[in-house]
């Protein structure tokens, strides 16, 4: 429908935006990096209102993945964008839509009063760094390399995490404690599980003084059989990782007993767009 008349009335870029990965760790072919390294992003369509607003696209992931496709034309797989760049989409999508400030609810912890506080969505984006996947772990004589997870991985991991959380509810209403010890502990390895993929998935290789190893069953094996300690640094580097590229609080004084905290801002796609 090249020859559409009314080609030239269809939506434009509302900004640009620069990725906090700079575009790293995409697979080829999955993003189209314009040469100054910013990103067109649209407005949301008609279509994707009613996406980010219908509940199976929201569980599953795919309204996000429909939704940044439409918005950010440039990257191609939203499934394999780095979960770095998550938030930053979502962001720079819900600006190019509505305007650049939201409004939030915050109730003070000094006053227990709820107000209305408006957030520069703009400047929520320069706080967003990726900084640290680069910097690599010794331990002994491996050097471990890390990488952000897929937005593919994320959304596995909290579609895991949902049922596990579902699985811990229904042993909490077992009766018989026999049946209710065993469930117990395989739900508990099921937990441990995730949390080894996790960890695996976050490691891009581990570098041995003669060989590279990029093997995931060869690294989960590792993981399974090294020590505890060991597991534990490795564990912890990632969630240090991790919390770095977060959304950093809101800094709010409070309009009624003028009180300064913090408060942290979750993106939940089916209230962002309002």
């Amino acid at each position: 429908m090249s020859n559409n008349p009314l080609r030239q009335y269809f939506r434009r870029p509302a900004l640009y935006i620069a990725l906090p990965s700079k575009g790293k760790y995409y697979p080829q072919g999955t993003l189209d990096m314009p040469e100054n390294g910013e990103l067109p992003v649209y407005p949301m369509t008609a279509i994707d209102e009613i996406t980010a607003k219908t509940p199976d696209a929201l569980f599953n992931g795919n309204a996000v993945v429909d939704i940044i496709k439409s918005c950010v034309p440039a990257i191609k797989d939203p499934w394999n964008l780095p979960s770095i760049d998550i938030d930053t989409l979502l962001i720079a999508i819900r600006a190019a839509t509505n305007g650049n400030e939201l409004e939030v609810d915050s109730t003070c912890p000094s006053c227990d009063e709820t107000s209305k506080y408006g957030v520069n969505l703009v400047g929520l984006l320069s706080t967003i760094k990726s900084e640290g996947y680069e910097e690599s772990m010794r331990v002994g004589e491996m050097e471990i390399k890390f990488k952000p997870l897929t937005y593919s991985e994320v959304n596995n991991g909290n579609l895991a995490q949902f049922e596990i959380k579902r699985e811990i509810n229904s042993i909490q209403e077992m009766t018989d404690d026999t049946t209710r010890s065993q469930q117990s502990s395989v739900t508990m390895k099921k937990l441990t599980e995730m949390n080894i993929d996790i960890v695996v998935n976050t490691i891009a290789r581990i570098e041995l003084p003669n060989e590279v190893v990029d093997n995931k069953e060869f690294i989960s094996e590792f993981l399974h059989g090294c020590d505890r300690n060991t597991f534990n640094d490795i564990r912890d580097h990632i969630i240090k990782l991790r919390e770095g590229a977060n959304i950093k609080p809101m800094k709010i004084k409070c309009v009624s007993c003028s009180y300064d905290y913090e408060q942290s801002l979750a993106l939940n796609v089916s209230d962002f767009f309002d």
